[in-house]
């Protein structure tokens, strides 16, 4: 006898449905079809364990188990119990085995016949929708998961025997309900940490604050201790809540990943990653035999915070240039190629020197001639010239750090960065793929940031002075248009312009010394 079930496949961010017909025949052995990875041809042992551990029937005789579109690469464990019901099915200890082709179902076995989770269990919802299927069985660690998939009735099961009654009797079990909305909102503005929390840095506040109401890539700098790591953390806080479409994109890049919690909903508040200097390319831009998401991606729509950037392998750091230019990332593999998104805001840290303390007000740097411009090299031309603002971090003075009155809160510092992304949303509603000043280009840039006469002037002077470098200049006018952005300003002012030029520290010749 022949049977259909369908389960489904994620490549890249998104959910392709497989076919998986099992024909039950006179002959010997098992068989298993359409290009099968060592994972999908050992689930054969564990269905049959499962299979007799609950009494069920194995059958003894040739199995023959396609999964279509053949010239798809399956991979992973999860097409266990979508193969577990064909056999079944096909083996007639299903009332109404045609029923399986109404559902699309996923899940892990044991050899006891319990399941368990799997990835990706977001977008497999998604294309199950879409592709007008009835309903979804999923372990019930991924239920709720799942089930913000509206339109779709979704169950979670937590062994084979409840798949096998659901499908003999529909009662038996309950789709999951889940309030996506309601839950996204709740949870969108709980934070652990505020801007309240940190001492004195009113400076570095005020950096970071431009930084999110434009979109800035940025990089403290600053001796150990200074606060640099507690300011970064804090920067989701400030940021933009994620919009519901943000918010599943979000969340689909961390279920394919498989980096949500047991019984997740949405990722409701802006990711915030931080990978160890140690990360090797793949793991920080995606990548391997079976591509995965890498920690650019799992930054999609939040912050990348790489500290000690120095310390990075340069490959690691040059792979990672494109990606922020172009806002996604291709794998190619010889039979694919996929995308990641990579919108993400970066902030990076670093030491001013190997010893700490070159600039510092108190201590002495012990570094030999020629040490700090050789430490400030091994990060790129290229991808410095990424980084909008430079931002010198001082250590804070104990007055600063025993005083009792909170700072601003996060809060606070989020409502006007709100106002001054509603300002560029209006300016650049009709620029496709251009929401925030930091990705504006050179033939826009110069459209919306027109300098007067006594700017130019002030910019003019700063340049000659301070030695700056020519990608100073772009960096500068995007800044500068953020700052009047955040004042409520039409026009960029001289005040405006002052402001953008002192984040520019590493591109004055006379900072290394």
């Amino acid at each position: 006898m022949l049977t259909k079930t369908y389960g489904s496949a994620v490549y890249g961010v998104e959910a392709i449905t497989i076919t998986v017909e099992v024909s039950v025949s006179e002959g010997q052995n098992y068989f298993i079809v359409g290009l099968p990875d060592n994972a999908v041809k050992e689930s054969l042992q564990r269905i049959e364990t499962a299979i007799k551990s609950n009494r069920y029937y194995m059958p003894r005789t040739k199995i023959v188990i396609n999964l279509a579109p053949a010239d798809i690469k399956k991979t992973g464990s999860a097409f266990d119990l979508p193969i577990a019901m064909g056999v079944m099915g096909a083996s007639e200890q299903l009332v109404e085995p045609e029923r399986l082709s109404q559902y699309v179902i996923m899940g892990e076995l044991s050899l006891d016949g319990s399941i368990q989770p799997i990835k990706g269990a977001l977008p497999i919802a998604i294309q199950a929708r879409k592709e007008g299927f009835k309903g979804l069985i999923v372990p019930m660690q991924n239920a709720r998961e799942a089930g913000m998939v509206n339109n779709l009735k979704v169950y979670g099961v937590s062994h084979i025997r409840e798949v096998v009654d659901f499908m003999n009797d529909e009662s038996s079990l309950k789709p999951q309900d889940v309030n996506t909305r309601e839950e996204f909102q709740q949870a969108q503005s709980h934070f652990d940490i505020d801007f309240n929390e940190v001492k004195g840095q009113e400076n570095i506040k005020r950096a970071l604050e431009i930084a999110a109401a434009g979109g800035h890539n940025v990089i403290l700098i600053g001796p150990p201790g200074a606060g640099k790591t507690m300011l970064a953390k804090r920067i989701p806080t400030i940021l933009p809540p994620l919009s519901l479409q943000e918010a599943l994109e979000t969340t689909k890049i961390h279920s394919v990943a498989g980096k949500l919690p047991e019984n997740a909903s949405l990722v409701s508040t802006r990711p915030f990653r931080s990978p160890h200097h140690t990360v090797s390319d793949v793991a920080l831009v995606g990548g391997g035999a079976i591509p995965q998401p890498g920690e650019i991606s799992l930054a999609h729509n939040g912050v990348l915070f790489l500290d000690e950037l120095p310390e990075f392998k340069r490959t690691a750091l040059e792979v990672m240039r494109q990606p922020m230019e172009d806002r996604h990332v291709t794998i190619s593999r010889t039979k694919i190629s996929l995308d990641f998104p990579t919108n993400f805001m970066l902030i990076a840290s670093m030491n001013p020197c190997p010893c700490g303390f070159h600039n510092h007000p108190e201590k002495e740097c012990s570094c030999p001639p020629g040490a700090v411009q050789k430490y400030l090299n091994k990060i790129s031309g290229p991808l410095l010239d990424r980084i909008d603002l430079h931002v010198e971090v001082t250590p804070v003075s104990f007055g600063a750090l025993s005083e009792k009155k909170d700072g601003e809160s996060s809060e606070t510092i989020r409502e006007r960065v709100l106002k001054a992304r509603v300002i560029q949303q209006k300016r650049y509603e009709e620029s496709g793929g251009v929401f925030v000043n930091a990705q504006i280009g050179s033939k826009q840039l110069r459209e919306v940031c027109v300098l007067t006469p006594a700017g130019e002037a002030l910019l003019k002077k700063a340049m000659e002075r301070l030695q700056l470098s020519a990608r100073a200049y772009d960096r500068i006018l995007k800044v500068s248009r953020t700052i009047a952005d955040l004042n409520g300003s039409i026009d960029i002012k001289v005040e405006h312009l002052a402001e953008a030029i002192q984040f520019r520290s590493l591109d004055r010749a006379s900072w290394a010394g």
